[in-house]
């Protein structure tokens, strides 16, 4: 059974940095891109950042030069580094996973999701 354990989120001041985690288990065969997603009360869930196999990222427009997203050597944990935070940052912050069940299908799959939260 895939599971997906977020930490890191909290309180950060403006111009502060958090660091997401997202930790994947029951994985067999193999991810086929892993991401960080946000979403506020009142708004459809948004692409914060992805990396793919192979290591290619992409980012939302409004986070680029502030937010790195990357993946542990050999292992399945993803990392969201969120620096210089504005308080539209704020969001409850979901990993999603899109996850290999043979040679061809795949499987997405969402964490319980972390609140992020940056005051001015």
């Amino acid at each position: 059974q895939v599971q997906l354990v977020e930490s890191g989120g909290g309180l950060v001041q403006a111009g502060g940095s958090l660091r997401l985690s997202c930790a994947a288990s029951g994985i067999i065969f193999g991810i086929k891109a892993m991401g960080w997603y946000r979403q506020v009360p009142g708004k459809q869930r948004e692409l914060v950042a992805v990396i793919i196999s192979g290591g290619n990222t992409n980012y939302a427009d409004s986070v680029k030069g502030r937010f790195t997203i990357s993946r542990g050597n050999n292992t399945n944990t993803l990392y969201l580094q969120m620096n210089s935070l504005k308080p539209e940052d704020t969001a409850v912050y979901y990993c999603n996973i899109d996850y290999f069940v043979g040679a061809v299908h795949s499987i997405n799959y969402w964490g319980q999701g972390t609140q992020v939260t940056v005051s001015s």
